[in-house]
């Protein structure tokens, strides 16, 4: 079963809240399985236009990625996020066929 992505692109605009936004994640993210695999680290931007920092969050499946999204826990964390940040966000299934 291929796994589930959070992909994030983000502009922190208060620090303070933003943390307390990262803090609230624990509990969706412990709930339905996400893990960090980028946190905000350096950004090489080759092409295109994005935000300064990039987030992907791994899940166990894009059924358990959309639940984590669509739940009650993550809209908490959410209403933080809205004070403290512009983000842009998808959810996308992961890729479970042969490599090339």
């Amino acid at each position: 079963m291929p796994k589930g992505y959070w992909v994030a692109c983000v502009d922190v605009t208060d620090p303070a809240g933003y943390q307390k936004y990262r803090e609230a994640l624990a509990v969706p993210f412990r709930k339905f399985g996400g893990r960090f695999l980028t946190r905000g680290g350096k950004v090489d931007q080759m092409e295109g236009a994005l935000r300064p920092r990039v987030i992907v969050v791994e899940f166990p499946s894009h059924e358990a990625a959309l639940a984590c999204y669509r739940s009650p826990e993550y809209d908490a964390a959410k209403a933080l996020r809205l004070r403290a940040a512009s983000a842009d966000l998808v959810v996308l299934e992961g890729y479970d066929g042969p490599s090339l």
